[in-house]
């Protein structure tokens, strides 16, 4: 029997990983192995693949394991799942959606405005584990907010709400919601002044509460009950490691291509000149997630953009047999060369989505140079985690294909050096840093070593 000191298990949409790590409150931490099965959300309790991903890494150890810690991530049945509100869609709802993908959330309803019935019915039929509630400046606009409140107030199931906005009316929101016996929750305001976003107090919040209600996938009331630990969701552990180590090796972004999902993290002050022509506000650390591009459950969204003639060529054969080769976990030569064309595909998609770009717009005094969204021109690190670049041979080469053409307007990173996350750990770096960051930088180091 050996012990470590920490376990780390990463319960995501298809595959579920448990990492083991040793020392880890000394100055040379120890990865100390993987191990992996498949999800089995849909067998009715993700424990049974955690329990078999633990027996796998014990077999590659030879030996069982015990631990004195176990924390977990989570994106099994559909992870995170979020409804946002805000008031005018260019500033109180773009922040607080930034503020709950930055903290790993999948968005699923997004509103501008009051809230209709036609609004309230789908937030009913969504069932999302948290609402988030935004709208107005500090000080500024109330009544609209007071609104959305008493018709959240009145929904059927009581949903958990993030309260947002408006500093002025905080009181005022949580008597309205606790009088109807919604659970809510005050924050400082995400957009608390004009082109001014405030995103990390949602974000620590929206942790906190998803770590409370995370009993959606079947199993995971097992797994709070397993774990001495914080749980939390994937993309938000890959975000906490992304914020940790652009502290100490500069701006980076991060890839993580799925079976479901792809996302795409950067953590950048972005250029000076750019961001004095940006049109809005963008956060420092910005997360994207893609939810139609996955390499396994949303293949058919990937194959879709790609020239599937031209892949039947590569890879000899026909249309019909595409279908065959997708697989969770590609083994032979074909089903990787298959599965690597689908990342490929999905990267430079997912990147298109994330990065801003340079636009020329005609105004009264003569043609204009502006900025949109998020410049990446000083991106330093390209990073790849997850299971299909960590894992296929081609990893790097897609990561490398990333920066900028000479001639284009996006602004991707013009001289950013490839690197991959070789031990997969990124997720479990971030869990990791809660209580240990020198050790998560350590392991985080280790991993996506060039040796």
């Amino acid at each position: 029997m050996k012990t470590v000191d920490m376990l780390v298990a990463e319960i995501g949409s298809t595959t579920t990983v448990v990492n083991a790590f040793h020392s880890i409150d000394t100055d040379a931490p120890i990865f100390v192995g993987q191990g992996q099965a498949a999800t089995t959300a849909l067998a009715g309790d993700v424990t049974i693949g955690l329990y078999q991903a633990i027996a796998c890494l014990e077999k590659r150890l030879g030996t069982q394991l015990a631990w004195q810690e176990m924390v977990a991530s989570s994106s099994a049945a559909g992870g995170l799942r979020m409804t946002v509100h805000g008031l005018v869609y260019d500033m109180t709802v773009k922040a607080a959606q930034e503020a709950a993908l930055g903290a790993g959330a999948n968005i699923y309803w997004v509103t501008a405005g009051e809230l209709s019935d036609a609004d309230i019915d789908t937030i009913e039929r969504t069932k999302p584990n948290i609402i988030l509630l935004a709208g107005g400046v500090d000080y500024g606009e109330k009544a609209t907010v007071i609104a959305n409140a008493r018709r959240l107030s009145h929904l059927t199931c009581p949903i958990p709400i993030i309260y947002a906005g408006n500093r002025a009316v905080s009181d005022e929101v949580r008597q309205i919601l606790t009088a109807g016996n919604i659970p809510v929750t005050i924050v400082e305001n995400v957009y608390p002044r004009i082109d001014q976003l405030n995103i990390e107090p949602t974000r620590r919040e929206i942790h906190d509460v998803f770590e409370k209600h995370i009993v959606e996938a079947p199993g995971m009331q097992k797994i709070r009950e397993l774990v001495n630990g914080s749980i939390i969701p994937t993309p938000g552990a890959v975000m906490k490691a992304a914020q940790l180590l652009r502290k100490s090796i500069g701006d980076l972004m991060v890839l993580d291509v799925g079976g479901a999902t792809t996302d795409v993290h950067s953590v950048t002050e972005g250029d000076p000149e750019i961001t004095a022509m940006l049109v809005g506000p963008e956060p420092f650390a910005k997360r994207t997630v893609e939810g139609d591009l996955g390499v396994y459950v949303n293949a058919d969204n990937v194959l879709a953009l790609c020239d599937n003639s031209k892949l039947c060529k590569q890879l000899d054969c026909t249309p019909q047999e595409l279908t065959i080769l997708r697989t969770p976990l590609p083994a032979t030569d074909k089903e990787k060369l298959f599965a690597g064309y689908l990342t490929d595909m999905a990267v430079q998609t997912a990147v298109n989505r994330h990065v801003g770009n340079i636009e020329h717009i005609y105004g009264p005094t003569g043609r204009l140079t502006v900025a949109r969204g998020k410049d990446l021109t000083g991106v330093k690190w390209i990073i790849g985690t997850g299971g299909a670049l960590t894992r296929l041979p081609v990893g790097l080469d897609i990561l490398t294909n990333i920066n900028a053409p000479s001639s284009s307007n996006l602004l991707l990173p013009r001289q950013g050096h490839a690197l991959l996350d070789r031990h997969y750990i990124m997720a479990s770096a971030g869990m990791l840093a809660q209580k240990y960051p020198q050790a998560a930088l350590g392991i985080l180091r280790q991993s996506l070593s060039d040796d």
